[in-house]
């Protein structure tokens, strides 16, 4: 049986065997210090160090990193306002020993550089400007901090304003403003449609008045033409053009009042309206007829004496 120490000093072995060995995950490297001072940089995969001798310092990730900074400043115009920069940044991998012992704190000092340029830059800028050249507030934190890491190990891979917050009551003004924009934008345009409609509409009042004339001068001319063609029948069957006039008036008066007989809710009343009307009218037009027919002899006489 083998004697407890020798077990014991076995167990040892294994032990630091084992101790000897380490993992570095992808994209991570790790400080090997040796008595307290740097050894070696170790990369990804199974690595073999010296045990009690060697130490694992501490280990840096590759990855890409973002760090967000809020930053509350004044614009040109007076006006505060909270911006959100995001900036993304990495350990530049051949420079892993610059960004483990030259600086304690990364976030600390990027945070600083960022503070200093937006303060630097957008006390320039009216509020409106800083939403429209954000992307140069971004160019130039990320041109700073670019200069200032790259000595420390870091590389800023990409900054971006992300937000812009004015004070709440700039922000209700700002909306206010659009609001009221907007509205007279509005109110312009329908104007415009209103003197659109206007205007087609006494296009088209003009329009249906000259159809209208139009549509009534071609009545009148078949109606004359009718009257001519009424004559020239009654003319054919011995009455006279004097009779047949007289006759063709009474029978459009009683062609009236049968018309307008006809329509219930008619409030039109035709005078003289006595049962004698007819009689009267025919009398009187070929009593009118006859003294323009008398007068119109008596004229030609008269021009006929004065020629001779």
């Amino acid at each position: 049986m083998p004697h407890p120490i020798f077990i014991v000093l076995i167990v040892l072995a294994v032990i630091i065997l084992l101790s000897s060995f380490f993992i570095v995950k992808q994209q991570t490297a790790a400080i090997i210090e040796r008595f307290g001072r740097f050894n070696s940089i170790r990369q990804s995969g199974l690595q073999l160090k010296i045990p009690l001798v060697d130490r694992i310092a501490g280990k840096l990730s590759l990855k890409i990193q973002q760090l967000d900074v809020i930053i509350e400043t004044k614009t040109l115009d007076d006006v505060f306002v909270r911006l959100k920069v995001s900036v993304q940044y990495k350990v530049i991998k051949d420079k892993v020993y610059d960004a483990f012992y030259k600086l304690d704190y990364p976030h600390d000092q990027i945070t600083s550089y960022v503070f200093d340029v937006v303060r630097a830059e957008v006390p320039k800028m009216k509020l409106d400007d800083v939403f429209v050249k954000k992307d140069d507030i971004a160019i130039a934190v990320k041109s700073e901090l670019n200069d200032a890491m790259m000595e420390y190990g870091y590389d800023i891979i990409k900054t971006l304003v992300t937000d812009i917050d004015p004070d709440a009551q700039v922000k209700a003004a700002m909306n206010r403003i659009n609001a009221a924009d907007r509205e007279k934008t509005a109110a312009q345009y329908e104007g415009d449609a209103q003197r659109i409609l206007i205007v087609e509409k006494a296009k088209a009042e003009a329009e249906s008045k000259r159809l209208q004339g139009q549509g009534i001068a071609d009545q009148r001319r078949e109606i004359a033409r009718g009257l001519e063609e009424s004559v020239e029948v009654l003319n054919k069957v011995g009455i006279n053009s004097q009779e047949a006039s007289a006759l063709i008036v009474v029978t459009q008066h009683y062609d009236t009042l049968q018309a307008i007989g006809q329509e219930t809710n008619s409030n039109l009343i035709l005078l003289p309206n006595s049962p004698q009307a007819g009689s009267n009218m025919l009398n009187d037009m070929v009593a009118s007829f006859t003294a323009s027919n008398q007068i119109g002899e008596a004229m030609k006489n008269a021009k006929n004496k004065k020629g001779e």
